[in-house]
Order: C-alpha cells, then structure tokens, then sequence
C-alpha cells in the first residue's frame, strides 16, 4: 500500500467517509446458528472443516432459507452425504485464495510495509448472507484465520501504519469503528455477527488520540461514540444492590462500581463449537455458565489464559519441564471469568472517562466533564484500593465473589502505568516486580505461569509489550522499559531472518542460547501475518532505528497464506 494512497485528510475526506457510511446496506445481525439452526450443529459436530471458525465464515451459494429448507427435506435420506452438501451450498472464505511469497534478503521494515497491501480488505468485497459485517471504509485484518476487522488488535496495528505515514488508513479505520458503535451500539470482538455479543477491550478512545496525534482525525468528533461505549460497558448499572453484578458491571459490597468481561449469550461459541462442547463435557458444571466464562475469557482478548481459571498452579520463576507442566495446569474447566474483575479492564475504562471528560471540557460541556472526572477519579481510587498489592508490589486482578486479590502475576499489570492510573512509587515499584518475577530473555512474560494455554508463559505478545515498554518509560522507568524492547525486537527478527515472517506470537526464548521460535498452545496453529506484530515492531523500529532488529533480512521464500 503505498503512503501516497492514504494521505488525503481533512474535511473532504471526512466528506467521502460521511456519504460511504450513508450507502451502506442495514446490518444483518443473524448469526450462523441463528440462521442454520440443527444444520449449523450438524456441520460444526461432524468435524467436515478441521478449524470450527472455517463454516461460521462460509458464504452461502444461494438464499439461507432455501439450503435449510433443503437439507431438512433430504438429511434423512438414505445415502445423504452431509459434506458435500456442505460444499455444494457453501463457499469457504479463509484462507484467502492468493498466497503471499516471502522476499529473501528483504530487510524487516521493507517486508511490513509491502504486508499492509496484502492484509488491507475492501468494503466492497463483501459475500451476500454471510456472517462477516459490512463496513463503509477499508480496513487492515491480522491475517491467516483472522480475514476480518478485530477491536483491539486494531489499535496495534494502527500504531505502525500511523508511524509509517498511512494516515488515511488509520482515519478510516477509526471512523470504521465509529461506525459500529452508531450501528450496533457497541464495538464487537470482531467485524462478525457471532462476535456481536461481545466486545473487546475498550480502546477507541486510544485510538480516537493516536488518530488525533497524527492528523488522521479531530478527537472531539468522536465524543458521541466514546460516550455510548461507555454506556455500553455500564449498562445494568442502575439499580443493582452492594453485591450484585448485572452484564459488565459490579457493585461491590461498599457501593464501588467496577467492571467484569462478559457475553450476552451462554451458549457455545460458534466459531469454537466443538471446543466448547468438549470442554462442559469434561466437567460437572452447568453448560451455560461454563459458555459464558468461556464467552467472557474471548472479550478479554486474552483466550484463554490461566488469569482466569478457578485453579492456580505454582508460581513459575524459570522453565518448568513439560511433565511438570501439564501435571500442575489447571483445565478450561474451572474457568471463571465473570466472577473476575481485570485490573486491565478497568484500567482502559479509566481511560475512557478522564478522556471523555478531557472532550467534554474542550466542547465546552462543564456537566460532563465534571461528571466523569469524577467517574475516573473513583475507579482510580477503587482500583488502587483493590488491585493493588504493595507487599508485592504489582497490581492484580480481584474476584468479587470471594472479595479477595487474586494470585496469578499477569503482564495486565502495566496497563495501569500505560493509561496513567498508577502513582510514582506504585510504577517504581512495579518495574522492580516485574524485572524480578515477569521478564524472560525475549521480552515480557504474558503470566508468570507455564501451561498449554496461549496467553501464558512462554509466550510473548506485542500488545503486552508495547504496554509494558510505554508504560514504564511514562514514569521513567527507561531501563526497564529499552531492555523490553530490545529483547522482543531481537526475538521477533530472529525469527523473521529464519522463517521470513512475522506472527501472532512468539515463545520468549533467548535468541542466543536457544532457536527463537513462533509461540504455541491455544485452539488453532500459529498464525502468519500479523497485524498487530507488525504494527508494534513497525512502531518500535521507528523509535529505535539503530537496533540491530531493522537490518534483519529473511532467509525463507516460503509462500503463506495471509
């Protein structure tokens, strides 16, 4: 994608945006279930794709009426072959059909730059009846399994393409967003109508400044859509007794309001359906309310994690052989992630209200500004007051029903440095803990613990290293915050100068000692691209142009599908 296509700003290009979110055709908010009914979980239990997500991303070859109607009268017939019905009246959508080729002894930041093209999708290539939602502007996709618009992977990813110089890409992407809010009342987890009953973590305000930051948009237009997603995470709020939660919010037994991931359906997620099943099948639990937890962990965005399983296993302080491992790692089956109050979470929604109220005083809007300075100024204080541990000197999250911190260490401690939340010696601190107990030789730990789950150790994840490294630097803390930097950019080129590509995650291994490698674990295989690790390695080599990182070059022509 070359710069000179996405530098047009201004009232003209807010123009265009305005007249292509009129055309837009009303959404269609019928998920696959909703619209196939006992053929979705016919398909989805009969294991015909070998990734659940492939038939929730399918388009239908003709009216999705007319192929239920039609497999209802003909599924009892005698020889009836359900996969090719299947294929015979869907088309698969991912991978996408061309294939993209590795360019050996192409440096790292060249090879970034020629993937924006590639990932960048059209709204008008858009497959009637299917699940993905229609959007007004272009717009930039993780890649691999993930062909669609993500919430917060978006704000990373947009942190390259906005140092990079595609400015109108990042308008148009934050007007996208704006979009969905005005649309559906929300931002989604993703751009389809299965991820409709949740969201994400809610970082448009993060990237209503970045686009501020760099001429891609003025901010204040966007205070309606900041103050309906706040809306959004607060719904259910009024009225709820010491005690009670109702949707995203709590209300502790001193009256404080704080904020839970959930989802407004139990049931199992379409694009994981059969692990879902397999999962309540494990255990003695309810099915709904292991759907939720399991539902509520994927608005977290960290799916899944043992941040939050009902068990911990021992504190981890260096490589655990793999028989201990699996011998110590608690099961999806214990999860409980409604009964969790993130210190993360309520750190972006912190966030969220000190910059509405930021907008609001600049409009000259006294009420709410007042209003939600105070909203923020209180869930600082209750953040504090709650997640935060000064014997051990790092912010945790905190279980409402057992009115108790809880124990697993998690990089979603810096979040609170990264929005502003924490005080001088709480970050001073902190970088003192998380020397000790969370950085390992390629970066920041995810979890101070080992398991097959994916955001655990031994993975590394850019967003979590971007948080980290801002977050420190913000109060100072400049050792720590280099030395993150540095190890994550030397693990994301050693792989990059051996396979040729980036990906969505990285096993934090030294580069010296041992092979650097694509992380592991998690419900898919490992996924090329990446988005949100190009948009982060993009973003650091622009601030440290002289790391050894941005003279790497790729030995691996291998073709991928992106």
């Amino acid at each position: 994608m070359p710069s000179s296509d996405y530098e047009v700003l201004g009232t003209q290009g807010d123009a265009q945006r305005s007249r292509k979110a009129a055309q837009a055709p009303a959404p269609d908010t019928l998920t696959p279930a909703d619209r196939y009914q006992e053929l979705f979980t016919a398909v989805q239990q009969s294991s015909i794709f070998s990734d659940s997500k492939t038939f929730v991303d399918c388009a239908p070859r003709g009216e999705p009426a007319a192929i239920l109607a039609a497999y209802r009268a003909r599924f009892r017939e005698p020889g009836f072959d359900l996969a090719e019905f299947v294929h015979a009246n869907f088309r698969p959508t991912h991978p996408p059909t061309g294939e993209y080729v590795s360019v050996p002894g192409q440096p790292i930041g060249e090879h970034i730059g020629s993937l924006w093209k590639v990932l960048t999708r059209h709204p008008r290539v858009h497959p009637p009846h299917a699940s993905l939602l229609q959007l007004p502007h272009p717009y930039v996709v993780p890649g691999g399994r993930f062909g669609e618009l993500y919430y917060w992977d978006s704000y990373f990813t947009m942190l390259g393409l906005a140092g990079a110089g595609h400015s109108q890409m990042v308008g148009d992407m934050v007007h996208n967003f704006a979009y969905l809010v005005d649309t559906y009342g929300h931002i989604p987890n993703g751009t389809r109508t299965y991820y409709l009953s949740r969201s994400q973590p809610p970082v448009f305000a993060l990237m209503v400044e970045l686009a501020q930051r760099y001429g891609a948009a003025e901010e204040t237009k966007f205070l309606p859509q900041l103050r309906q997603e706040h809306a959004y995470w607060m719904a259910g709020c009024e009225g709820l007794a010491p005690g009670q939660a109702g949707r995203r919010v709590v209300r502790l037994r001193d009256g404080k309001l704080l904020n839970r991931y959930w989802d407004d359906r139990d049931t199992p997620r379409e694009e994981s359906w059969l692990e879902d099943v397999a999962t309540v099948r494990a255990c003695r639990r309810e099915p709904a309310e292991v759907y939720r937890h399991l539902r509520a962990a994927c608005e977290s965005g960290w799916d899944f994690s043992t941040r939050w399983l009902r068990e911990a296993p021992p504190r981890g302080r260096g490589p655990v052989p793999l028989h201990a491992r699996a011998a110590t790692a608690p099961s999806l089956t214990s999860i409980c992630t409604t009964d969790i109050l993130p210190v993360d979470l309520n750190a972006f929604l912190y966030k969220l209200e000190a910059k509405i109220a930021e907008l609001a005083k600049r409009t000259g809007d006294a009420a709410s500004a007042r209003e939600f300075a105070d909203r923020a100024r209180e869930r600082r204080t209750a953040v504090i007051e709650l997640c935060w541990d000064s014997g051990q000197a790092a912010f945790f999250d905190y279980d409402w029903r057992s009115d108790a911190r809880r124990n697993c260490l998690t990089a979603a401690s810096v979040v609170p440095l990264f929005v502003g939340l924490a005080d001088p010696a709480q970050a001073r601190a902190l970088a003192g803990t998380v020397s000790a107990r969370m950085l390992a030789p390629g970066g920041l730990s995810t979890t101070e613990y080992w398991s097959d789950q994916q955001w655990d150790r031994p993975n590394g994840w850019a967003p979590l290293q971007w948080m980290g490294i801002w977050g420190f630097a913000a109060y100072g803390c400049r050792s720590l915050s280099s030395t993150i930097a540095s190890r994550w950019l030397a693990t994301v080129a050693a792989v990059y100068e051996r396979e040729g590509k980036l990906v969505e995650k990285y096993a934090l291994r030294s580069v010296k000692e041992e092979r650097s490698a694509g992380g592991g674990g998690g419900e898919y295989p490992l996924q090329d691209g990446f988005g949100w690790t190009n948009g982060v390695t993009s973003a650091l080599l622009q601030k440290r142009p002289r790391h050894s990182a941005g003279r790497c070059v790729s030995h691996d022509p291998s073709p991928r599908h992106l």
